[in-house]
């Protein structure tokens, strides 16, 4: 901390979640921001007040510090949603276990990410392209038009991280009802909320004692088998694992493929531009990620002691929200940032976080994305939206952005 650090500034208030134009488009007030007030008031859905960050350097700096994580129960932290209104991931619910800071999370990561490695990923890739051929072949025997998230981005990450993990995939759709209330801002009510997550870890309870009667290949069934010299997961961190991942590695993934595409195909060019050069995939897949302006409320960081960020001291606890599409749009960063460039790199996009909380699946969603868009230049080359991009309609009162419906025909 310097001599020079100041408290915030109270300008430029905000109320989170910003407005848009349209769904694609970033908030209005994200460049005033970033250029006057880096480190700004914003109140929340529960009316409670944190402070918003929006600046590239800043927003890494904090995601990197180990001593910050996301706020949990025993944390006197500013409330996302509005009582009774909070899914578990919104409340930092002690109902999962998995340890969420310091050496025990660093050892849950290590366990765990092993299985998540870019290695790992690549081996999977042929099943995940012969997943995707499926379900496209079904999408175009149905005709159009199409709604891509229903035929597409929804089912195709459910099965991979189904068969990731072990469990049926005709389960789908209590998945989705059961992460959606993990995730409610205000989507759901209290009571919804506790009885879907009394469902959810009762049906990953029994998956992990079967698991443990009979051992599998699956992640969670190696995770059992291959316990180490203390002892490996307990039950409790099992079915937590479970829960988290099953949430994490298809509900942001079926709302990136949607964004994704809806992106690429607003402006014909940048899909044009593909179709005259597939080798951009990969770049293309990065500058989506670092693109989309509707990740959802941000990364929230408690702050149990007194720090500086950006020059403004903010005391020790506070709670700061993290807007990481707010700083991949940082021109101090990226030059051209308000540009969708698919040549980009190298990109050092923020939208998988950083440091010791980064997202543990992020090879394999990046490997999905690919995978989706590499299968959809070579099938349905001559794909559209059909219906305007201003004409998309966002997801509303989760913690997460995405997209109700991406209508396209072809």
């Amino acid at each position: 901390m310097t001599d020079q650090a100041v408290h915030q500034p109270t300008d430029l208030p905000v109320t989170l979640p910003l407005a848009t134009d349209a769904p694609l488009d970033p908030p209005a007030e994200w460049e005033e921001l970033r250029a006057r007030c880096p480190v700004a008031h914003a109140t929340l859905p529960s009316g409670d007040t944190a402070l918003y960050l929006t600046r590239y350097d800043d927003v890494r700096a904090l995601l990197s510090d180990p001593r910050f994580a996301r706020p949990t129960e025993r944390d006197n932290a500013a409330r996302l949603a509005p009582e009774g209104a909070g899914g578990a991931a919104v409340t930092g619910s002690s109902a999962f276990a998995i340890p969420d800071r310091g050496e025990p999370h660093q050892r849950w990561r290590r366990r765990v990410g092993k299985y998540f490695t870019a290695k790992r990923m690549a081996a999977l890739r042929p099943g995940m392209a012969r997943l995707a051929e499926g379900l496209v072949d079904t999408m175009l025997a149905e005709g159009a038009p199409a709604d891509l998230r229903a035929s597409l981005g929804f089912p195709f990450p459910v099965y991979v991280i189904c068969d990731l993990l072990g469990v049926p995939a005709d389960d789908r759709d209590r998945f989705s009802h059961w992460s959606d209330s993990f995730l409610s801002v205000t989507r759901y009510t209290a009571d919804e909320i506790r009885t879907a997550q009394r469902e959810f870890v009762e049906y990953m309870a029994g998956h992990v004692a079967a698991k443990r009667a009979e051992p599998s290949d699956d992640l969670l069934g190696t995770l059992i088998s291959e316990a180490d010299e203390d002892g490996g997961l307990s039950d409790d961190e099992l079915v937590a694992t479970g829960v988290g991942l099953l949430v994490a590695g298809h509900e942001t993934t079926a709302n990136m493929i949607g964004k994704m595409v809806s992106m690429l195909l607003g402006d014909r060019t940048r899909w044009e531009t593909l179709l005259d050069n597939p080798a951009l995939v990969r770049t293309a897949v990065e500058e989506s990620l670092r693109f989309d302006t509707n990740l959802g409320f941000g990364v929230r960081r408690y702050i149990g002691e007194d720090v500086e960020i950006g020059g403004h001291l903010v005391p020790g606890g506070s709670t700061v929200v993290c807007s990481m599409p707010a700083a991949n749009r940082d021109e101090r960063t990226f030059t051209g940032a308000a540009d969708m460039d698919l040549t980009r790199t190298p990109n050092p996009h923020l939208t998988f976080g950083v440091g010791p909380h980064s997202c543990l699946g992020q090879s394999l969603a990046r490997t999905e994305l690919q995978v989706v868009l590499e299968t959809l230049l070579a099938r349905v080359p001559a794909l559209r939206l059909a219906v305007p991009a201003t004409a998309l309609r966002k997801t509303e009162g989760l913690l997460v952005g995405g997209l109700r419906e991406v209508p396209v025909s072809w």
